[in-house]
């Protein structure tokens, strides 16, 4: 059983930056996905970015070009920088795993493991 432990949320004004971290049980180089969620009251899980084994990254249209996903094989561990915050980027932020070989994705269904989540807001 693979246990993911983000940290690094809080509370931040718009145009801000701040660094999510997702701790690893595992080992992060025999995942083959690894990727952020983020869910607001009321509103589905959303994948904003991913990370694939070998390198490969995706982003959804809405953080694209203001948040970077990498990975530290050595720590196990997965980050999402996050630059220019918005309002609307406020949210729970929860970081996902899963070690089943292909393209990743943002489908839920595409990660079998989640970390608890971390809340992110931005204040205007």
């Amino acid at each position: 059983q693979v246990h993911l432990v983000e940290s690094g949320g809080g509370s931040v004004q718009a145009g801000g930056s701040l660094r999510l971290s997702c701790a690893a049980s595992e080992s992060t180089y025999s995942m083959y996905c690894m990727g952020w969620f983020r869910q607001t009251p009321g509103k589905e899980r959303e994948g904003i970015a991913n990370i694939h084994r070998f390198g490969s990254t995706s982003y959804a249209d809405s953080v694209k070009g203001r948040f970077t996903i990498s990975k530290d094989n050595a720590k196990n561990a997965l980050y999402l920088q996050m630059s220019s915050l918005k309002p609307e980027d406020t949210a729970i932020y929860y970081c996902a795993a899963d070690y089943r070989p292909g393209a990743c994705g943002s489908s839920l269904a595409r990660y079998n493991y989640w970390g608890q989540g971390t809340q992110v807001t931005v204040s205007s």
